[in-house]
């Protein structure tokens, strides 16, 4: 395994989730989020949130290349190879969790579906794009 790739494939692939989930939770969810946080009597996240969140999911990234280098000599490298390491993480990381907070939480539906939907769809593009830069050693 080319782990020098799978870090500079991870970094791309964390610079792409952290521009999606930036826009996801600015732009897209932003007003809804905040008026959540509001009637719900949740502080604002602040930047300590942010700089986790952000080193987090650059993280999030490399394991994505990570998973797709375990996958690729069973599955072939490519497209679809990404694609699967992609769903594997979005289940266990933004499925996973995202139900569970939904219902500790009662965050409504239509912001849980529009987060599953752009989550999925960011990580795929991110994973390929990482999977992209990385070759075997």
């Amino acid at each position: 395994m080319n782990f020098g790739r799978v870090f500079l494939g991870g970094l791309l692939a964390g610079l792409i989730l952290n521009i999606g989930e930036f826009v996801l939770n600015t732009k897209v969810l932003g007003p809804q989020m905040m008026a959540f946080f509001s009637q719900h009597g949740f502080k604002d996240p602040g930047s300590n949130f942010i700089i986790v969140a952000v080193v987090m999911t650059f993280l999030l990234g490399i394991v994505a290349v990570w998973l797709y280098a375990l996958i690729r000599p069973r599955m072939g490298p490519g497209v679809k190879t990404a694609i699967v390491a992609a769903l594997i993480l979005w289940f266990a990381v933004y499925l996973y969790t995202g139900v569970i907070n939904m219902f500790m939480f009662a965050i409504p539906m239509n912001m849980m579906i529009i987060g599953f939907v752009w989550g999925l769809v960011e990580y795929i593009i991110a994973t390929i794009a990482g999977a992209w830069l990385y070759t075997e050693a």
